[in-house]
């Protein structure tokens, strides 16, 4: 059974109207160790259910250093049908109490060691589709806080601007890998928006289509992540860490899988793997 800790919604964010940031306190005000990557069960009580609790897993993006909140980012599910838990989500205010779980999950968990115990140091790629951007947050800022000198790459896919959530923390922390220096914070960050030739999307400049077009190779020559990184993208210098529709990890395995990659559910008789990812839906 999932545990029933109550809590309350302390912040909430609107970015758009179907999509939002909410910050989430326990009651007792404690925040227990978890890891980067992990997620929890979050219930509130649905009024035309007759106020029964109603849970749904969510990705942490917020990170474990951070002791007063959680913070998720969460789209209000419209189609077909409304969702029980975001629609009474977004009609919550600051204060409302809903339940909350424990962190878990080891899917999107960081590696820091090889199979064979050494080191990972390979660098880290984060592709994620929509809301499937909330555990690369958590990863980002979990290795910003610890020092990390590992290159971490965060790729986002979106089908509008504004769905770009974390774009300006995003920004800022490739601005401080510029500005300290890559031996001591190596970070990038790139965005891409599939639907440009609509009109909310007329002021975008950037990069267009679907995430994973940045491991498109060019005319058989380098792929936009390869351009981004300088060097090819292989197995024994990246790992990959994917969140989002099945439509996101099944297209960047399109990719990958030629090249050698394996994931973690498919992995090596020596234990070795290049990708993990976590779906949802």
């Amino acid at each position: 059974m999932v545990a029933a800790n109550k809590a309350r919604i302390t912040y909430v964010q609107l970015l758009k109207e179907d999509l939002a940031v909410f910050r989430i306190v326990p009651e007792d005000g404690v925040i227990p160790d978890y890891k980067a990557g992990q997620f929890l069960t979050l219930g509130i009580s649905v009024a035309n259910e007759n106020y029964k609790t109603v849970r749904r897993a969510y990705s942490i993006a917020s990170h474990p250093e951070n002791k007063k909140y959680y913070e998720f980012v969460i789209r209000w599910v419209r189609k077909p049908l409304p969702g029980r838990v975001t629609t009474q989500l977004f009609y919550a205010s600051d204060g409302d109490e809903v339940t909350i779980g424990n962190p878990t999950g080891n899917a999107l968990i960081i590696n820091d060691k090889l199979p064979d115990g050494r080191k990972d140091e390979r660098r880290i790629v984060c592709i994620g589709g929509g809301t499937g951007i909330a555990p690369f947050v958590s990863f980002a800022k979990h290795l910003n806080a610890v020092g990390d000198k590992r290159e971490v790459v965060v790729l986002h896919g979106a089908s509008y601007v504004d769905e770009l959530s974390y774009r300006g923390l995003f920004t800022e922390l490739e601005t401080e890998s510029i500005d300290r220096g890559a031996d001591k914070w190596n970070f990038k960050y790139r965005a891409a928006v599939s639907r440009p030739q609509e009109w909310f999307n007329r002021a975008w400049n950037g990069p267009t289509g679907r995430v994973e077009n940045f491991l498109r190779a060019k005319d058989g020559g380098k792929s936009p992540l390869e351009e981004l990184v300088g060097e090819k993208i292989t197995r024994d210098n990246t790992s990959f860490y994917i969140c989002g529709w099945q439509g996101t990890i099944d297209g960047v395995m399109e990719f990958l899988t030629p090249q050698g990659f394996v994931t973690y559910h498919d992995k090596r008789d020596d234990d070795s793997f290049e990708v993990k990812y976590e779906s949802y839906g």
